[in-house]
């Protein structure tokens, strides 16, 4: 009689638990998806899909306009958007992000955090050009990317901040990183420096990758093929220093400039690792003279397993090396009719976000409207699903 009590017990036990678990599933995943840190869980992708598109209106906050959305991450539940201006207040946004399946359910900017000196004092006009963004959980701290300003000697910067805003320190980064406004014939080139930002795979530091190719190092891509590397570094979190580095090739401009236009540019604007040497790139055209944006982005996955640390060589050139490897996993052309005003526009963000319901992870991929400042544009957010 008491092992049938007790198997009846053990029974009811291991069905409550069973219900109990269900329940707190179906809780967390109904209303909106399931927050989970976004590296060392999933280091397969094969493909990616589209799930929808949302444009964010222009708004103020304390009569400060929102936008320059140059970089988003997402961690611990939440996302964190840095601010392209140079103008103060220097500035990034948290924001209400959420989607499902079948497409977002919200997007809005829920508050503005100041970005300040060590001394808690703000920043002056030109001294930073926020780019990229990301939130360290192991230090708890948010890392971003500075453009400086090379025509005016402003230095590139990779800065570690609080989350309240205050400079805890800068890195230290290699000396072809800084600005050359003596003969102009080598360094970085303006408005082409350190725009893509990751964390790294092991959590031993960060990624930091070059929009065009150091002086040096070859020409800025055209309609016609060259040859020109981009130069993608990995920072030691513990150091502070540059411990590796390798190259990544542009395609070339994809369309023409038109309508009597003569700008066009490509480059490598955002990069995440996402398993150990494995990469996934964003990189964008842009074309003047096209009602549509004049953009063409794709997203490539990049493999660095082989490819030379060109840490030391000065002049890529005249080197011999091996660049990382690139396959091309996802074209916004192929949803451009899907979009708002069949425009893809300034994409140069992205982050793996939440998993799905049905356990598919996810990236968020968002545009810079410049302010509005050369044409209207948008503050376009862009949700893919990830096919393992």
């Amino acid at each position: 009689m008491i092992q049938v009590v007790k198997k009846l017990f053990l029974i009811v036990l291991v069905c409550w638990c069973c219900s109990s678990n269900t329940s707190d599933t179906e809780t967390e995943t109904d209303d909106k998806p399931t927050p989970i840190l976004p590296v060392n869980e999933q280091n397969t992708i094969s493909a990616l899909e589209y799930i929808d598109e949302s444009v964010l209106a222009d708004q103020e906050i304390d009569g400060i306009p929102i936008g320059g959305f140059s970089g988003i991450d997402y961690q611990n539940g939440k996302w964190y958007i840095i601010c392209d201006t140079s103008t103060p207040p220097i500035r990034y946004y948290e924001a209400d992000v959420t989607y499902t399946i079948d497409g977002f359910t919200s997007v809005g900017i829920t508050s503005m955090i100041e970005i300040k000196d060590d001394a808690g004092i703000s920043l002056t006009q030109g001294v930073v050009d926020p780019e990229a963004i990301r939130f360290d959980s192991v230090t708890g701290t948010i890392i971003y990317t500075s453009e400086g300003s090379i025509t005016n000697g402003v230095d590139p910067a990779l800065i570690e901040i609080a989350p309240e805003g205050n400079q805890i320190k800068r890195f230290t980064l290699p000396d072809n990183f800084k600005a050359n406004t003596v003969d102009n014939a080598s360094g970085p080139r303006h408005n082409g420096v350190l725009e893509g930002l990751s964390l790294d795979f092991e959590n031993k530091g960060y990624w930091v990758s070059f929009e065009l190719p150091l002086i040096e190092d070859g020409p800025e891509p055209t309609t016609t093929d060259t040859q020109s590397p981009v130069r993608i570094t990995f920072i030691n979190k513990t150091s502070g220093t540059a411990e590796r580095q390798f190259t990544y090739e542009l395609d070339p401009v994809t369309r023409v400039p038109t309508l009597g236009t003569t700008f066009a540019i490509n480059g490598l604007v955002e990069i995440i690792e996402y398993d150990t040497n494995k990469f996934l790139a964003l990189e964008r055209s842009f074309s003047s003279g096209y009602i549509d944006g004049g953009n063409t982005v794709k997203i490539y996955k990049v493999d660095a397993t082989n490819a030379t640390n060109t840490l030391s060589i000065e002049t890529l050139t005249t080197a011999t090396y091996t660049a990382a490897t690139k396959t091309l996993l996802f074209t916004f052309d192929s949803i451009r009719s899907q979009l708002t005003n069949n425009t893809v526009d300034n994409l140069e963000g992205f982050s793996f976000g939440p998993k799905l319901k049905d356990g598919s992870r996810t990236i968020v991929v968002i545009s810079d409207n410049n302010f509005n400042s050369f044409f209207p544009q948008l503050n376009q957010f862009v949700v893919l699903k990830v096919v393992p």
